[in-house]
């Protein structure tokens, strides 16, 4: 009787995916896109607050990311630059989300930081990379530099990735979402950083890519 109960209790969770797979594939998930504002708040309470260039809190805050993008712009184009030494071009990220921290620290009223995960943690990884809090209002942007290269601007490859997370989630604050798209030139090795774009993400849409994954460790069997 045991073993015919455990085999109705996995017949019936079998349906079950069966039925929510069916239902997902039925969405057509990849062909809809959802407001990131509606997304952001659906998976972490949080609002997307759009960018007012009128309001003197979100100016002094971009006013700091444009006044600090063009010396990490020249810093990270040099001969001796890091950059220089890395394999793939989207690990130099790393270094403008560096040399952001540093120069808008250094600008009063402002304070710029690796943000915190919904558990404290600090974490380097997803978005978002940086958050800065205007200390007189407690308004807070969240920043995420992007390297783009420049004949690639108006391409419709994906580059922009949320993953929602529970409790490593680094969205714990209603916050102005910009991005800043940094241009390089595409020379392998030698990249030269040319211009930046500084987006408010408040009206982006995206779209979700539905797969199912394993890891080598569901892959291949323990010895």
């Amino acid at each position: 009787m045991k073993s015919l109960l455990c085999l109705f209790l996995l017949a019936v969770a079998h349906a079950d995916d069966a039925a929510l797979i069916r239902h997902l594939l039925d969405e057509k998930l990849d062909h809809r896109t959802f407001a990131f504002a509606d997304v952001v708040k659906a998976s972490t309470g949080k609002s997307i607050i759009p960018l007012d260039e009128a309001n003197a809190a979100h100016q002094r805050i971009t006013a700091a990311i444009r006044q600090s993008l063009p010396p990490a712009l020249t810093t990270l184009s040099q001969a001796d630059s890091p950059v220089r030494k890395l394999r793939r071009i989207n690990e130099a990220s790393r270094y403008f989300e560096d040399i952001l921290l540093e120069k808008i620290n250094k600008i009063p009223g402002l304070r710029c930081e690796v943000p915190p995960t919904k558990n404290g943690d600090l974490q380097r990884s997803g978005y978002p990379d940086l958050k800065i809090t205007d200390i007189a209002t407690g308004l807070v942007a969240y920043l995420d530099p992007k390297l783009v290269e420049q004949t690639s601007v108006a391409s419709t490859l994906r580059t922009f990735y949320y993953e929602p997370k529970e409790n490593t989630g680094k969205i714990n604050d209603d916050a102005l979402h910009l991005l800043c798209g940094i241009e390089h030139d595409g020379r392998d090795g030698v990249w030269t950083f040319t211009k930046f774009h500084l987006v408010d993400l408040s009206t982006l849409r995206v779209r979700l890519k539905a797969e199912f994954q394993a890891s080598n460790a569901d892959i291949y069997p323990k010895k």
